[in-house]
């Protein structure tokens, strides 16, 4: 039997920031499992087909837990400006980082060269034990504390557990925590593609009534794409040969990058909504995927992931410096009432703006054109708008301040 304070399933993105944060600051001992080997190296010879946006709030992150470098080091793609453009319309937005004079939008980052940085400095701290692979069998829940019992038949006992395993939690499932959501008529398909033109340090996003196409600007003159279609759809893209594909992509996207010279594999994924009923139970907590799924249209499922991890740190690590225990229900239910009410704003947003975007009503698609053209001719608003797109709007956490 093994003893921790917190123990974290999950060294994705999430889980390993959460906890590089925790033994940053604190002395409490930590345990963090995953079912998956740790991830390898990443290659330098191709991309890892999933990919994020990372904001400029959760570049801060990174920045302040040090692992920033190592993310540097191995490979990010800065974008600078974002165009959207409706294709059922004139409707045009451009978002330039020039116009708030900051160097960049975000980074757009291999979701692969994260987690091999995070769970490489996961592995520099003493009070850190890394548990994996490993699978969790079975959770007990007590009052003071929770048990769970591995695979290999061994048994963590732990003040705190957290559940940052992602949109099919094991820890939620197992503490009964209830969700509330639903399967999305789309499906993401994702590859990505070397281009004629340059993309210019800039990502491009058209909205079509079947849904968003992406080009994220990777390093190379490659880009990374994320097609949101229907499952019919979806996988025609994907069984097409080369050269069918890369011409039906040329053409979704308006030929505005040019012939697609070259493509990689192609894979798909499901689409869904769904928020949990409460972030927190008793000596429980959930971040990330595992309390919230979102439509990946702006990129921010990750960011707000990352934004619960770095409010729940600092949470707890404010709670301990007060003589506070960090399973306390008092103290989780700060965290609970931080980042809920942020999250599901954000979710209802982005389930609107997907729901606009696909309505084919021809009242629907003037009024969202005419929207579009005021908002790219308001300087102030898009300035706001750009501002809540790197990440640096509401009650941020210390974590992901500008330093």
């Amino acid at each position: 039997m093994s003893q921790f304070d917190i123990t974290i399933v999950g060294s994705g993105m999430v889980g390993a920031t959460l906890a590089c944060m925790l033994a940053n600051e604190t002395d409490l001992s930590i345990a963090v499992i995953d079912n998956a080997k740790p991830v390898a190296k990443p290659s330098m010879d191709s991309f890892d087909l999933r990919v994020s946006a990372i904001t400029r709030a959760s570049e801060n992150i990174f920045r302040n837990i040090g692992v920033w470098p190592a993310i540097e080091a191995l490979r990010v793609s800065p974008y600078r400006d974002m165009h959207v453009w409706d294709a059922k319309g004139n409707g045009i937005i451009h978002f330039d980082s020039a116009d708030l004079s900051e160097a960049t939008l975000g980074h757009i980052i291999e979701n692969q060269v994260m987690q091999y940085a995070l769970q490489q400095r996961l592995q520099t701290y003493s009070n850190v034990t890394l548990i994996a692979p490993a699978s969790c069998k079975k959770l007990i829940e007590n009052e003071q504390q929770n048990v769970l019992l591995l695979d290999d038949d061994k048994v963590i006992t732990t003040s705190l557990l957290v559940g940052a395993d992602g949109g099919r939690s094991w820890v939620r499932q197992q503490s009964a925590i209830m969700t509330r959501g639903w399967d999305y008529d789309q499906v993401a398909l994702v590859t990505y593609v070397k281009t004629e033109k340059s993309h210019q340090e800039t990502a491009w996003q058209r909205f079509m009534p079947t849904g968003p196409l992406a080009f994220l600007p990777l390093l190379d003159g490659y880009s990374s794409i994320v097609w949101s279609t229907s499952a019919e759809q979806a996988n025609e893209l994907k069984n097409m040969d080369a050269t069918e594909f890369n011409k039906a992509l040329c053409v979704a996207s308006d030929n505005r990058l040019g012939d697609i010279l070259s493509c990689a594999e192609r894979a798909v994924f499901p689409l869904r909504f769904f928020v949990v009923e409460h972030y927190i139970k008793p000596n429980l907590a959930l971040v990330g995927d595992a309390a919230h799924t979102i439509h990946p249209l702006a990129g921010q499922g990750v960011n707000m992931g990352l934004a619960d991890a770095a409010a729940l740190a600092q949470t707890l690590i404010d709670a301990i410096m007060q003589g506070k225990t960090v399973n306390s229900t008092s103290v989780l239910r700060r965290y609970e009432r931080w980042r809920k009410a942020d999250n599901l704003a954000m979710m209802v947003a982005m389930d609107g703006l997907k729901n606009m975007f696909g309505s084919e009503i021809g009242v629907v698609q003037a009024l969202r054109n005419t929207g579009m053209n005021i908002v790219d001719n308001t300087p102030v608003v898009k300035n706001m708008l750009i501002k809540q797109a790197m990440g640096l709007t509401g009650d941020l956490s210390r974590f992901a301040s500008l330093n």
